[in-house]
């Protein structure tokens, strides 16, 4: 069965294959709309999910309590960056530019993640735990994506 850790390594490892995407598309195109939508929709679902499953696991624990808060604000980081490019004209140059800083925010936090905040949560949350919030991120993430389409 598959931990939270891994699961959440999946979800990463597609969302920068979708960065790559929206980054190569230009204008105003069906495309950059396409990839764009996509990549906001799974990103938001992805981290509301990991919040109602990893991040309120570790905000309950003292000793992980700051790693959490720290991702659960870049999770708001992040949302408010999809709020401003939505907002834009996708043929702006100032959407480009906002969407590479966007890019590079979320590659960071990826990052992040996995080499920092995922090995602090693995020494303190046992084997079956960790299954048990794959389950929750697995059944989370659907609803969540229909709630932000």
């Amino acid at each position: 069965m598959t931990d939270i850790f891994s699961r959440l390594k999946q979800d990463h490892d597609r969302h920068r294959q979708m960065l790559e995407r929206v980054a190569d598309t230009s204008g105003d195109s069906k495309e950059r709309r396409e990839a764009f939508e996509q990549l906001r929709i799974d990103v938001s679902a992805h981290a509301n999910a990991e919040e109602q499953s990893l991040y309120a696991e570790m905000l309950s624990r003292p000793d992980l309590q700051d790693k959490g808060r720290h991702s659960v604000a870049e999770h708001k980081e992040a949302d408010e960056y999809f709020e401003d490019l939505v907002s834009k004209d996708f043929d702006n140059p100032g959407w480009l530019t906002r969407f590479k800083t966007l890019k590079e925010r979320l590659e960071h936090h990826m990052d992040e993640e996995e080499n920092e905040i995922f090995a602090a949560a693995k020494k303190d949350l046992s084997k079956q735990r960790a299954q048990e919030l794959a389950e929750i991120f697995n059944e989370r993430k659907p609803v969540e994506k229909t709630e932000v389409a």
